[in-house]
């Protein structure tokens, strides 16, 4: 019988084909008792957007999920290439003149990566992903539009292309946007829809030479956040120290347009920093292709599963971007769940793994998207009780990531068996 043939006890869809769908079809991979299928709506793997940062806990991740994305995130990886701040996080700096003692590029805070920390396009880090994805097991252009678990039968699925299927269990991976996430929560329920986090952003790519000619060769090799009133502008090298990553995130009392991204003229960015320091004026007059990205995230839930359909990666818990661990907690996500299902061997355990799984990764999770809002406001200069205060923002931003950064995963994975055996 050929291998594709077998009948494998556990059949699993992954509904989204981005860096956490792929993430855990490669921690799932492993695992013989099997079978995977990943569905996602364009007609190839890819993602937008630029840089992407993973901090020491997602490069665990990696390694124990499976050692060749660790070797794959090497080969694309980017760290700051000014030699005495290899291990930069980033250097936060006043945006603007506050006064004496705070002066546009006076340094308030900087904090230094622990591990093996750095930052990647998110294109090539999905390509390392897709070379470890056997050809067969996606399939493109399927775009889902509705599901129903009918319990030992399984979970079916329609896709907009009038094709159908049915799966032991289905994960959702797809996005912020997640329809996996409005089937388990109800698409009636306000939680299972993205929340305007009052920010934007400008996002954009500057060639090195052109930032180093405008900011000297430290400034412009390393990780910098510039705060202010309102905004704060954050840039770092990516694509091996070939580009310089800009985002310039802004505050933003609402946002009333259908589309999250939306064209921008330069006039406007302009505009939006006003008055602040020489070196961001620099390096904003230097952003090409202006777009203004609202930026949303997902409000907090009481479960990521419901029967034998679970959720992960920002379909879960999309964050704002402020402490730069979306992905990474996708990557334990992925981690944690794929050695769940890897334990379980039959369909009438998925459930208990699945809760075992919401147990150990909700609130973990969730507090990352509400940190991260807090972290917006703090680096915005609008945090009550912090401000534009040197120390207060000192104190805040040197306190902030350790507890994301250390995370034990073994541990988690230890705690969720635990769980499962007592269910059992």
């Amino acid at each position: 019988m050929p291998p594709s043939s077998i009948q494998k006890p556990l059949d699993i869809a992954i509904v989204g084909g981005g860096i956490a769908g792929l993430a855990l079809a490669i921690s799932l991979l492993k695992h013989c008792h099997i079978n995977l299928t990943i569905y996602e709506s364009a007609q190839r793997f890819g993602e937008i957007g630029a840089g992407v940062a993973f901090g020491s806990n997602a490069v665990s991740a990696m390694a124990l999920i499976d050692p060749r994305i660790k070797e794959g995130f090497e080969k694309v990886a980017t760290r700051p290439l000014w030699d005495s701040k290899k291990k930069l996080w980033f250097d936060f700096r006043y945006g603007k003149d506050f006064g004496e003692g705070m002066m546009t590029g006076d340094k308030v805070a900087s904090v230094d990566n622990t591990g093996d920390a750095g930052t990647v396009h998110r294109a090539d880090f999905l390509d390392a992903l897709v070379h470890l994805i056997p050809d067969g097991c996606a399939q493109f252009g399927k775009r889902m539009v509705a599901m129903v678990d009918e319990g030992d039968a399984g979970v079916s699925l329609k896709f907009n292309d009038g094709t159908e299927a049915r799966h032991t269990a289905v994960i959702g991976c797809d996005g912020i946007k997640s329809r996996v996430r409005n089937y388990i929560l109800g698409a009636a329920n306000p939680s299972a829809h993205p929340t305007f986090s009052g920010k934007s952003c400008h996002r954009g790519l500057v060639p090195m030479e052109k930032a180093v000619l405008v900011l000297g060769e430290e400034l412009a090799q390393s990780n910098n956040l510039f705060m202010g009133p309102g905004g704060h502008i954050a840039f770092f090298p990516v694509q091996q120290g070939r580009t310089m990553n800009v985002v310039a995130h802004h505050s933003c009392p609402s946002w009333d347009n259908t589309d999250w991204v939306i064209p921008a003229t330069r006039e406007e960015l302009l505009a939006e920093y006003e008055g602040w320091g020489e070196p961001v004026q620099k390096i904003l007059r230097l952003m090409q292709d202006l777009n203004t990205w609202a930026l949303f995230d997902m409000p907090a839930v009481d479960v990521y599963y419901k029967g034998r359909v679970c959720l992960t990666g920002d379909a879960a818990h999309a964050s704002t971007p402020h402490q730069g661990s979306g992905a990474a907690m996708a990557m334990e996500d992925a981690y944690v769940l794929g050695i769940l299902l890897g334990d379980a061997k039959d369909p009438s355990s998925l459930q208990v793994a699945f809760a075992a799984y919401d147990n150990v990764r909700r609130p973990r999770t969730q507090k990352l998207v509400a940190t991260s809002r807090e972290a917006s406001h703090l680096f915005s200069m609008e945090l009550p009780g912090v401000g534009a205060n040197r120390e207060a923002l000192k104190e805040s931003i040197e306190g902030r990531m350790s507890w994301i950064w250390d995370e034990d995963l073994t541990s988690e994975v230890c705690a969720a068996r635990n769980i499962v055996q007592k269910s059992l």
